[in-house]
């Protein structure tokens, strides 16, 4: 069964959006006797992969969880803080 918008099916919209590309900006405020108490900031980008990357957004491919690092980044990070901490114990015990 096929659903037509305006003489558009539901794919059509969607491929269109997609190629072209949709953004969603807005600020909520919540401010009680003239004071600023919460500022949400929404911005919504809708677009395929290829059509991000000629606007120049590629949030994912440094975005540690998508690209499969996190655990290479752990291992890492564990391995410099022994190394700082060794240095540390080499620098305390000099000025002694």
């Amino acid at each position: 069964m096929q659903h037509a918008v305006g003489g558009s099916s539901l794919a059509d919209i969607l491929e269109r959006i997609l190629d072209k590309g949709i953004v969603v900006a807005g600020d909520i405020s919540v401010s009680l006797v003239g004071v600023e108490l919460l500022t949400i900031r929404v911005r919504l980008v809708v677009a395929s992969v290829d059509r991000a990357l000629e606007m120049g957004i590629r949030w994912w491919e440094a975005d540690t969880g998508l690209t499969g690092q996190a655990q290479k980044l752990t291992q890492e990070n564990a391995m410099l803080a022994e190394r700082v901490a060794l240095l540390e114990k080499r620098l305390a015990g000099v000025g002694a």
